[in-house]
């Protein structure tokens, strides 16, 4: 991996799978150059740590782009809805998901774990800890979603 494990916060989740903080575009043209054919951002647009023209820079590069603003102060059933859906539309790619910090996203992919892989919620919240301790909008959304769908 070498230089992709200084993008903020990196994580290698499987062979096809890789999250992180916000890359800047050197960091994007390693990302793509390692062989990513997808990339997901669930941070907003306009904010201090957005790349100005991501999606542009992202399509310069030939890879596919996924943009899920999730509200850091408020994430919704539907922004776990739009990222299960595109993880199982781009099953079988190498898929790269990020947002400001990889701390919305290792919340995500906790849930993608326990929700679609079958990992227990215990596992998952271990993986989440490793990048962060999730605050208690994040905390109560992980057990909220869990029981939504019956996992919890």
């Amino acid at each position: 991996m070498g230089e992709l494990d200084n993008i903020c916060n990196f994580r290698r989740l499987s062979p096809l799978l890789t999250t992180a903080g916000q890359p800047t575009e050197p960091q994007l043209r390693l990302v793509a150059g390692s062989g990513t054919e997808v990339v997901v951002k669930l941070g907003l647009t306009g904010t201090d740590d957005a790349l100005a023209d991501e999606r542009g820079t992202v399509a310069a590069l030939g890879v596919s782009d996924v943009h899920i603003p999730a509200r850091w102060d408020a994430p919704s059933d539907s922004d776990l809805e739009e990222l299960f859906g595109a993880l199982r539309h781009h099953q079988g790619k190498r898929v790269f998901v990020h947002c400001a910090k990889n701390m919305r996203v290792s919340v995500f992919m906790a849930l993608y774990r326990v929700l679609e892989q079958g990992r227990t919620p215990t596992a998952a919240l271990a993986s989440v800890r490793i990048v962060w301790e999730p605050n208690a909008v994040w905390h109560a959304y992980f057990w909220r979603q869990l029981q939504r769908y019956g996992a919890g």
